[in-house]
This record gives C-alpha cells, structure tokens and sequence, in this order.
C-alpha cells in the first residue's frame, strides 16, 4: 500500500518539480544540479523538458540504474567539490540535507555553485508540523539514523543566512503529510492503517492551510544575498 503510493504520487511530484523549476528560474532551460539524484527520475524528468543536466549520487547501484533507466551518467557524490564556479542556475537537493554529514562545508560549497541569479532548492521534513505531534518519538521523518540533521524553517533560515544565502520562497509538499503518516502508523502499530493514516496527515494538512510553514515537509528556495 505504501510503496503503491509512494509511486503514483512520484510521478506527479516530478512533474511539479519540473514546472516549480522553471516557474522560480523564469528560464525554459538552463543548467540544473540534482543532489542525490537518486535513480536518475527527476534530472530526467528535466534533460526531457531541455535542461543540461547534472547529477551526484553516492549509491553505486543507484548510479547503475539511472544509467540503466535513463542513459544518465550521475557522479560520485566527491565530485560537487570539483564542479565549476557559479555554474549552475538550478541546484535541487529533494530530501537530502538531512543526510550531509559536513553541513557548513556542503553549504559553502552549494552556494559557490549557484549562478549569479541562480536557485537553491531544498526539501526537508519539518519536525514542527502537526503530524510530528500527533506522531512524536513514531515520526517517521525523524528516521534515526539516517537523518543527521532536523529542520524547522527558523532553523534553516538561520542556516542559510549563516552562509550568505537569504530565503526567497517556502512551499508545503502536501502529499509527504500522508506518507509519512503511514510509515508513522507502522512504526507506532505494527500495521500502516491506511484509512487512520490518511485521516490524520490530512488533518495536519488542514491545521496548515493558514500556515503551510508548519507542513509536514518544505521547500525552501533560496538565493544569493
């Protein structure tokens, strides 16, 4: 059930990645930086829509697949130390600063890619939402140990004034509310009770609507200062 959605949504998320790229860029193509590119879907998702492409990633088997998939040769996850200056009008990292042991060093580095006008697009989970509340110790998002970092949008503010980057836009991703409502049900029960669980992420969905900084995870879009 869970894996079932996770792909449905997926296809519909890369879509709207896509179309946010373009809409906060204001450019039809340019050059991206996928962070974590994973299996290669979404730098796909962009080289089809006529973006030069470029992805790290520090799964091998991941790597193999995107190239399997795609044709899409990502790199070693090392290499963004040597990628050129100011070369990027897009970097996206969709869930994956949560994971960077060296922060500050990543965050200097990140901001030293941008372009002049270039977009820093950054996806994390947001322990301030309802459904961490409701959840606690059982959010999934908090996935220990994986997770080496967790993100309110005061503290990423803070982070990314910290390295000379200011926060332009925060957006919600509705959907995660219900994932991680599901992986929370599991953890917590035993069972992922999907009706219980899609009752209470979109109760935190609603708890939002007048607020979407409290969502269950952010968008945040930043650019130089």
């Amino acid at each position: 059930m869970i894996n079932n959605l996770y792909h449905k949504v997926r296809k519909h998320t890369l879509i709207q990645k896509k179309n946010l790229i373009k809409k906060i860029t204001g450019e039809k193509s340019g050059n991206i930086l996928d962070v974590g590119a994973g299996t290669g879907a979404f730098l796909n998702t962009m080289k089809l829509a006529g973006w030069n492409g470029t992805g790290v990633e520090p799964d091998e088997k991941a790597r193999e697949k995107a190239k399997d998939l795609y044709g899409i040769s990502l790199e070693e996850s090392e290499r963004i130390y040597s990628l050129p200056s100011q070369s990027f009008d897009a970097i996206t990292l969709w869930h994956v600063l949560e994971h960077v042991h060296d922060l500050h060093e990543y965050m200097d580095q990140l901001k030293k890619l941008l372009s002049a006008k270039g977009k820093l697009f950054i996806a994390v989970p947001n322990y301030t939402s309802p459904d961490q509340k409701i959840y606690k110790e059982f959010w999934a998002a908090y996935d220990v140990p994986r997770h080496l970092y967790h993100f309110s949008p005061e503290a990423m503010k803070s982070l990314l004034n910290t390295h000379g980057l200011k926060i332009e836009k925060i957006m919600p991703m509705w959907y995660d509310s219900i994932y991680v409502s599901m992986l929370s049900e599991k953890y917590k029960t035993g069972n992922s009770h999907p009706i219980k669980a899609m009752i209470n992420g979109s109760i935190s969905n609603m708890k939002t609507l007048f607020d979407n900084s409290k969502c269950s995870s952010l968008i945040y879009v930043a650019s130089l200062k």
